[in-house]
């Protein structure tokens, strides 16, 4: 619910609003790259690659962040001027207003989803396909790739971002819908291991 009023209301206020200016994004989107890497492609395990994901997955993702409702550990940067202070999600959504973070959403969805090259274990992806396929597939088809779905990427997603998130998710530190809810919580940690080898398999 929280993402359809969220989504509802920054709709009408981009009505009353003039559209980002150009350079301006281009400005707000080198800030991102610096972290994500080039057009939103992360060659870091611990940093997800944002482009290709669906419009509104990024834009409410960039909403919650800028309320303070996800986990916003210190990062530093990757590329750049890497001697710039640590920042967070937290920070760097703080400024941004509603017409900047579905600027934001809408340029990166443009952009392709590049699969990581990352290792794996064949047999360890083998058994995640057939959790996969048995409790995730429905919202997550194409082994998670499918934008269409309105659902994070993971099929080729970095695999250290995802097993921070699945471990948030079990701490019950990152929101989730209640249907995911309850695929989630009977996974054990073999499970989860699995899932995320199989999710590096999709290169």
């Amino acid at each position: 619910m929280k993402r359809l009023r969220l989504y509802a209301a920054s709709a009408a206020l981009s009505l009353l609003a003039p559209v980002v200016n150009a350079a301006d994004l281009d400005a707000i989107m080198q800030e991102c790259n610096d972290c994500h890497g080039d057009n939103g492609v992360s060659q870091w395990s611990d940093v997800p690659t944002i482009a290709g994901i669906d419009e509104f997955v990024h834009s409410d993702a960039l909403f919650i962040y800028r309320d303070k409702e996800r986990p916003c550990a210190d990062h530093a940067y990757n590329q750049g001027d890497t001697s710039r202070p640590e920042t967070n999600m937290c920070s760097v959504t703080e400024g941004l207003s509603d017409e900047d973070i579905e600027d934001i959403a809408a340029a990166y969805s443009e952009l392709p989803y590049v699969r990581a090259t990352q290792d794996f274990d064949a047999s360890l992806a083998a058994a995640g396909e057939a959790l996969h396929n048995e409790h995730c597939d429905k919202c997550h088809s194409d082994a998670g790739m499918n934008a269409e779905d309105e659902a994070s990427m993971l099929g080729g997603q970095q695999m250290g971002y995802l097993k921070t998130s699945f471990a948030q998710f079990a701490a019950g530190d990152r929101e989730q819908p209640a249907k995911m809810k309850e695929k989630m919580d009977p996974l054990s940690d073999d499970d989860v291991k699995a899932l995320l080898h199989y999710y590096a398999s999709q290169q």
